[in-house]
Order: structure tokens, then sequence, then C-alpha cells
């Protein structure tokens, strides 16, 4: 939560540059929908209005996300029915990635 000089700080911030203004809109909206959204019928709907908003703002990298939730949408909502992920298994391929690129150039003994 921002206290009330980084609110004025952002509103500043907002009045000098509109873009600036819709992106914070657009992914303070998803990440609502993330929080709130309890089934894949109410992600759904959330969305697909969020994809709506995103492809007419005229923000080009709001647009190309947009494109991408729209050709993984089913498995983007069917997501908010399942209650884990692979993030873990994730994790532990990318820490064995670092290690071996730290290792790189160590002599075998």
């Amino acid at each position: 939560m921002l206290d009330e000089d980084s609110k004025l700080a952002l509103q500043v911030m907002f009045s000098y540059n509109s873009d600036l203004a819709i992106a914070h809109t657009l992914k303070e909206k998803l990440l609502k929908i993330t929080e709130t959204a309890s089934s894949s019928k109410e992600a759904h709907v959330l969305l697909k209005e969020w994809i709506r908003l995103a492809q007419n703002s005229r923000l080009k990298e709001f647009e190309r996300c947009a494109n991408t939730y729209i050709r993984y949408f089913n498995e983007i909502v069917n997501s908010f029915d399942i209650p884990y992920t692979n993030a873990c298994t994730e994790g532990f391929n990318n820490k064995i990635k670092v290690i071996k690129r730290n290792a790189f150039g160590f002599k075998k003994l």
C-alpha cells in the first residue's frame, strides 16, 4: 500500500503522462482479477473485459499481452480452478541452471 506522499507523486506522474496512467490502471485491474476471481467462470468474464480494455488502450505492450491472453485464454482461465502450479519445479530447474553457469570453467578433480 502506498503512503499519501507516494500517491501524490503517482498522481503527478500520471498528469504528465497519460499512457503511464492507462498502463497503471490496466496493471491494477489485472492484479485485482488474479487476487479476487474464485472460479474459472468468474475469471472468464473478468479477463474478457480486461482483454477488451487492453486492446483498446493503444499501448502496444498491452495489446501484445492481450493477444497472448487470447491465444492461451482457456488455459489461463482454467488455472483459476486448479490450486497448484509447477512453480516449485521451475524454481529448482532455475537454481540448477544458475549453479551450472557459475561452475563453468572449474576443473574436474
